[in-house]
């Protein structure tokens, strides 16, 4: 009840007010109790547990989850100021006075489970690497394993810690999207550490390991073989881990060691301790492939010398070759590529057994002799084959009955047959070799002469007779070789591998993060160039002389192919990237040139689009997404009658991201507003190479628009909304466009006689330019409101459809990156807002576009557009995400500001008074809720504050249009 007590304070800390001391008078009484309280911190153990109240099993996982969640996200600052983070870490990584403690054990292994159990964050993610570099896997080993009994639960600890270690990097990978991953749980430099650990728990076993240890250590090897630690072939970036190869230089230390017999044997028992030979294999594989196999056929002392070593290192880690081994082993051998240096190693470790060594040649006779590996094998795999017959045909004493029956066999007789009869003439003088050496061996004579000179591989064929003079097992071994070779330092984890305490001046310190210095000696490499001097190295036309220059486009057709280009089955890669970076360079400034010269542009324009809004950044070409924008942002103010009709259809299809969703936003927003001569982020084509350039920014608007497109159309919103709270209805009465109509009717009277005057034609230049008030309603807005109202109808219908049945087969319209998100949704109405706002003058403006636009700012942020919200506790306006309420209010505020501007407000109080009465309760609603506290999803912060003024202005425009038009209102409803 004690624990249950701290773990209730800890979480009430959320809630309520507490000072630091209390928060580490929580945390020391559980460490106190479980014997993890250092020194420094007993002092804020004020309130001390009772001795054994803490089930660390039991109680830990939750401390440890609550640390993670609340306690260390928000109590970070204040204890870093307090010397106190170790106490936190303590619950997750005890320090090195703690580490050969049981408890330390149990606390690590659960930390794993709690913290890959959680989303990783910034704090869980350094917790990891401590727990990676100071409990590797073999201290995990010997906690799980610690009474030294075998039972069930050992097991299924043990299995879960593995499953937890080995999910590390992956996980931290997902969470960090690959970047600025710390380089020890980087894949290949955490998996080499962690095969390099294995091999301490393997040297830790004894000469005859019990049953339960050794089924824990070949679970770990073959999860290794899972996660692809045993690769089957040299590893080609250090991001490729391999067991072998990082841990060959400890083995081949303990293998020259006294307690090699002991360490041998226990190697030999894992390795027939595996239930799958595909494992076995795989670790076989592996084991072969990280050999030194660079000798060939060079039959020089110091290349057989390197032989004899690989063979004996087979033979301390594999053992004496026997029927367990044995299929696996030949299967090796035999059915993959190897190199004739493995051939040899092969032949040295199995000949010391003459028993083995008759069964492996009963294998390779069978092989070589084979008709099909005959006709269809590659050269290398002929003279590996043949090298690894004739050494073994070596082994064999003079006069025995193996190479006496080989000699007549009839299938090695028909191989032979088979062989000289091949077109390639390397490949028929393996057959021929092998025959000379069966006869010369058997006692006969048989010479097909012709074999000097050095084509057709009659030069490997005197290697290969040189080879066969001696034997690579009778090689003698250096000592002083074996010595350097030894040479390496000893890995090994305090209090598991040795009971020999460590001095204290030695000891490690977890505090202690000095660094010392060295010299590092002179490199005979040159210098690499410097950046200048790559860049002229680059410059230099001798260099590209084969590569093929893409033509700068001059009509949109092919502009269209550059950034659209033709499916094929050959693709040229380089040729594509530098066709996409062409046309996106040139793309806005030729869509401006083209703006009024003849019908090209609007041919063109609903290509351009479906190639613009569909481009990924695929090639990482700088400036990508600038550009694409400002391509798309010149195809809807050059061509306003065709390409936002065509962006609006692609809006509403389910085949784009959210940034793609953003483009085209985007471009309707700022091309409207361009459109209507209304202030833009500046174009990227200087103005002097486009023929009708537009207005420019002063520097100072310059640099307030030169930002993100993700938040430029959120910015012009809220400054639009800004504007329309701080205009004062009343006091500028005298700016409505009728009051000052009337008052020139009453002051000026019309001229008697008007005077006629004269036709001037306008020019055809002037004719054909378009005002975004001609387009905005049928082209802009409409269609965005209709194509919506269609989209959001089948979303629901398709909800509807699937509202019975569960998991992933019932359909949630408002999922991540589609339309009815909250991220998109919010952008989709603050462009709609942008362009009610710029549309203001547009003859349509209080008949059609503001009662449309209303009504749906009104369904959006009162009705659910999505099952996910209706599945919540809270429903109505409050449950709604806090963006998408805030812009649909935005919205609102902009159609009640304009017709307050326009009339007064008497075409919506009159024509829709409905809808006008429905925005202000809808209004009141919001407001009164966060009036009173209540906390909306994806609240807080500045888009609180947003919210809450966006309610009011509502509220305040609403009160403003309906007192000026209540008797009429209540005479008309």
């Amino acid at each position: 009840m004690q624990v249950e007590q701290v773990l209730s304070r800890l979480q009430a800390l959320q809630t309520t007010t507490a000072q630091l001391s209390t928060v580490l008078s929580l945390l020391s009484g559980p460490l106190e109790c479980i014997g993890l309280l250092p020194p420094q911190f007993r002092r804020y153990n004020t309130e001390p547990l009772a001795p054994g109240a803490v089930n660390i099993s039991r109680h830990v996982p939750s401390l440890q989850r609550e640390i993670l969640l609340h306690i260390g996200p928000t109590w970070e600052s204040a204890l870093i100021e307090k010397d106190a983070m170790p106490l936190l870490e303590q619950y997750f990584c005890p320090d090195a006075f703690s580490f050969a403690s049981a408890a330390a054990g149990d606390v690590t292994l659960l930390a794993y489970s709690t913290i890959l159990s959680l989303p990783l964050t910034e704090y869980s993610i350094p917790l990891l690497v401590r727990l990676s570099e100071r409990y590797p896997i073999d201290r995990l080993h010997a906690a799980v394993f610690l009474d030294h009994e075998h039972n069930v639960k050992q097991m299924l600890r043990w299995e879960d810690c593995v499953r937890n270690v080995a999910a590390v990097p992956s996980r931290v990978a997902n969470a960090l999207q690959g970047k600025d991953i710390p380089r020890q749980l980087e894949h290949g430099f955490y998996f080499n550490s962690l095969c390099k650990r294995c091999e301490c728990i393997i040297s830790s076993l004894s000469s005859s390991p019990r049953e339960h240890e050794v089924s824990s250590v070949t679970y770990i090897l073959a999860k290794l073989v899972n996660v692809g630690a045993f690769p089957a072939f040299q590893p080609s970036s250090p991001s490729q881990p391999s067991f072998f190869q990082s841990t060959l230089p400890q083995i081949r230390t303990r293998l020259g060691q006294v307690s090699a017999a002991t360490y041998s044997a226990a190697w030999g028992q894992l390795l027939r301790g595996f239930g799958s030979s595909r494992t076995l294999q795989s670790i076989l594989t592996c084991l072969f492939t990280a050999l030194s196999a660079d000798s060939g056929t060079d039959s020089s002392p110091l290349h057989r010398t390197h032989v004899k070593r690989d063979s004996l290192l087979l033979s301390g880690i594999l053992g004496p070759v026997d029927s367990e081994l044995w299929e696996s082993i030949s299967a090796v051998i035999l059915t993959r590529e190897w190199s004739e240096s493995h051939a040899r190693i092969f032949v040295c470790w199995i000949g010391q057994d003459l028993k083995a060594l008759a069964a492996l040649l009963n294998c390779v006779v069978e092989l070589w002799s084979s008709p099909d590996h005959i006709k269809h094998s590659l050269l290398d795999r002929h003279r590996y084959l043949t090298v690894l017959l004739l050494v073994t045909l070596s082994y064999f004493p003079s006069h025995s009955p193996e190479l006496s029956s080989l000699a007549l066999s009839p299938e090695f007789i028909s191989g032979v047959g088979i062989y000289i009869g091949h077109l390639d003439n390397s490949v028929r003088r393996c057959g021929m070799l092998a025959a000379e050496v069966v006869a010369h061996l058997s006692g006969k004579k048989l010479d097909f002469g012709d074999w000097e000179g050095d084509e057709g591989g009659k030069a490997w064929a005197r290697q290969v007779r040189h080879l066969l003079t001696a034997r690579d097992l009778d090689a003698e071994l250096v000592e002083e070789e074996v010595q350097e070779e030894l040479d390496i330092q000893e890995i090994s984890t305090p209090g598991i591998q040795s009971s020999t305490p460590i001095p204290p001046e030695t000891a490690y310190d977890s505090d202690d993060e000095s660094l010392s210095g060295y010299v590092s000696q002179s490199s005979s490499r040159s210098n690499s160039p410097t950046p200048a001097e790559l860049a002229e190295i680059e410059k230099d036309p001798t260099l590209g002389v084969g590569a093929k220059k893409v033509p700068r486009p001059v009509y949109l057709a092919q502009l269209g192919a550059l950034i659209r280009p033709h499916g094929s089955l050959k693709v040229d890669e380089n040729q594509q990237a530098n066709e996409l970076e062409m046309g996106i360079d040139c793309a806005e400034e030729l869509i401006r040139k083209k703006k009024g010269y003849g019908t090209e542009l609007d041919e063109n324009a609903v290509n351009l689009v479906y190639g613009f809004v569909g481009l990924q950044n695929n090639y990482e070409l700088e400036g990508f997404s600038a550009k694409r924008q400002a391509a798309l942002v010149a195809l809807v103010c050059c061509a306003p009658r065709v390409a936002p009709p065509c962006i609006i259809e692609e809006f509403f299809k389910n085949q784009y991201s959210t940034d793609q969703r953003y483009a085209m936003l985007n471009a309707l927003a700022l091309g409207a507003r361009e459109l209507a001569s209304l202030t833009v982020p500046p174009s990227t084509v200087p103005q002097s190479r486009i023929a009708f350039p537009s207005k420019t920014l002063p520097p100072h608007l310059h640099q307030k628009y030169i930002e993100s497109n993700t938040d430029i159309l959120p910015r012009l919103l809220g400054d639009i909304s800004r504007e329309a709270l701080d205009r004062d209805a009343e006091s500028n009465a005298d700016k409505v466009p009728a009051l000052v109509r009337e008052r020139r009717l009453r002051v000026q009277e019309p001229r008697k006689v008007a005077e006629v005057e004269p036709f001037n034609p306008v020019p055809a230049q002037q004719q054909q330019k378009t005002t975004f008030t001609q387009v905005a309603a049928q082209y802009f807005i409409a269609p965005l409101i209709n194509r919506f109202w269609l989209f959001f109808r089948d979303e629901q219908t398709r909800e509807e459809r699937t509202a019975h049945q569960d998991g992933r087969q019932r359909y949630h319209g408002a999922g991540t990156g589609l339309i009815l998100n909250p991220i998109v949704l919010s952008h989709f109405l603050a462009t709609l807002g942008i362009l009610v706002h710029a549309a203001k003058n547009a003859p349509e403006w209080l008949a059609v576009i503001a009662p449309d636009s209303l009504e749906l700012a009104i369904t959006l942020g009162t009705k659910p557009v999505s099952v996910m919200e209706t599945d919540d506790d809270d429903e109505g306006p409050g449950s709604k995400d806090a963006s998408v309420l805030s812009t649909a209010l935005e919205l609102a505020l902009i159609v009640l500001d304009g017709c307050l501007q326009l009339d007064g407000g008497r075409a919506l109080g009159l024509d829709h008074t409905t809808l006008l009465l429905g925005a202000g309760e809808w209004a009141n609603v919001v407001f009164t809720r966060l009036d009173k506290g209540e906390k909306m999803e994806g609240g807080g912060g500045v888009q609180e504050i947003k919210l809450k003024r966006a309610a009011a202005g509502v509220l305040l425009k609403v009160d403003s249009l309906t007192s000026r038009w209540r008797r009429s209102m209540i005479d008309t409803a």
